[in-house]
């Protein structure tokens, strides 16, 4: 067994939240059944917004820069359907729909904070890593 195997395999059975012992059937552990629910790309700048208060569909769109229709509102249904967001339909004519945290989305966008800390306090760095990497591909 090499030496990342046998690493690997120690983390997996250390305890700790996102330990393998608690996972449920369908998810590896609690990191796993997050990346499920966050899976695609604009998911956790939408939680984002919404960790702001609820927000209309345009609001939405504006704030999510270079989002699709089709793929925002793909993935806001998707939130829906996960118990993460909540979708307000007033029955207004000229229609009227605001998207919300549920109390479950709530607390996964307040777990996305200290992602949102980092970037912001490592942005600087990120850019010159970003145009670096970019320079390597048009070698």
């Amino acid at each position: 067994m090499s030496e990342t195997s046998v690493a690997i395999s120690d983390m997996s059975m250390s305890a700790g939240p996102c330990s393998a012992g608690t996972a449920a059937p369908n998810f590896t552990c609690g990191l796993d059944a997050t990346l499920k629910v966050i899976a695609g790309k604009w998911k956790p700048l939408i939680l984002y917004f919404l960790l702001q208060g609820p927000n209309r569909y345009g609001a939405l769109k504006r704030a999510i820069r270079d989002v699709s229709d089709k793929v925002l509102i793909q993935q806001l249904k998707e939130l829906e359907a996960d118990g993460i967001v909540l979708r307000t339909d007033y029955k207004e004519v000229p229609p009227r729909v605001d998207y919300a945290l549920t109390p479950l989305g709530q607390s996964l966008a307040q777990a996305l904070e200290p992602l949102c800390n980092w970037g912001t306090e490592n942005m600087a760095e990120m850019q010159k890593l970003f145009a670096e990497r970019d320079s390597w591909r048009r070698r």
